[in-house]
């Protein structure tokens, strides 16, 4: 019985092997033809080595032009946006507006655009426009800081632009509650009722009638701020070249006025025009 199980054994093991071993050659047949066949010729040899090579190249140069392949198509994509379209403005420089070089401050910062009205009260023509003015400054964009400043050409301007800056402050301190009407008013009393404001009593009284006490309007008359507010003015009319008034400056960068704008209607569309300049949308 045991002679058997190894004999069996033996035979399994011989099956097995012979699976991935080579064929035998017949008796009687030379080995040369399965040598020639399975061990190919040298010029053979060297073809396939060359064609694996080239092979090799091929795809190593595909996997590196990947990248810039992708590259070329973003750029030609931004070279394809078109360009904005140029702006056909109304108003030139040199006709309707001048540029001030270089640029000068403003009375307040840099996070709004700045529209200064340069006026007097005593002139005419400022009483003439400042209606439409005040309309226009409360339509105007939240981007837009609308300032008056008075220009003191002369000793009854000085008065009044302390008078315009005593208000200013007043109200800002609530103690002037109405400050457009006091505004308005103030150019009534000079040119419709003949009341010049060239004192410190005419003025005390025409403060009166708008609810400040007496007390109040002495404190601020005088005070540092109005005199400081004051000096500020007189700086920038200078460095506006504020020569008549009213005029109007915008971001400190453009002056105009009525006459170059062409009309009252003109003066607003250059504002408007400038302020998109600015980047005003």
């Amino acid at each position: 019985m045991k002679q058997i199980t190894i004999l069996l054994l033996s035979l399994f093991l011989a099956t097995a092997c012979g699976q991935t071993e080579e064929p035998q050659a017949p008796a009687g047949e030379q080995p040369v033809a399965e040598t020639e066949a399975t061990e190919p010729a040298a010029d053979e040899t060297a073809e396939q080595a060359a064609a694996e090579e080239t092979l090799e190249v091929v795809e190593e140069s595909a996997a590196v032009e990947e990248e810039p392949a992708d590259e070329a198509i973003v750029l030609a994509m931004a070279d394809d946006t078109p360009a904005p379209p140029a702006r056909d403005w109304k108003y030139a420089e040199g006709r309707n507006y001048a540029r001030l070089v270089p640029t000068q401050p403003t009375m307040g910062g840099a996070d709004k655009i700045e529209v200064a009205e340069m006026f007097m009260y005593s002139c005419p023509h400022c009483y003439t426009l400042d209606p439409h003015f005040s309309r226009w400054a409360e339509a105007a964009d939240p981007g837009v800081r609308v300032v008056r400043i008075p220009v003191i050409f002369n000793r009854i301007a000085q008065m009044h632009a302390q008078l315009y800056f005593t208000a200013e402050i007043l109200a800002a301190n609530g103690q002037l509650a109405n400050w457009d009407a006091f505004h308005s008013a103030v150019f009534a009393e000079f040119h419709q009722r003949g009341n010049r404001l060239t004192s410190v009593d005419s003025i005390e009284k025409l403060f009166t009638r708008f609810g400040v006490a007496a007390e109040d309007f002495n404190k601020t008359w005088n005070s540092f701020p109005v005199n400081q507010k004051m000096r500020l003015a007189a700086d920038l009319a200078r460095r506006y070249g504020i020569e008549s008034v009213p005029a109007i400056v915008v971001a400190g960068k453009y002056r105009t006025n009525v006459a170059d704008a062409g009309s009252i209607d003109d003066l607003f569309g250059v504002i408007d025009e400038l302020l998109v300049r600015e980047g005003l949308n």
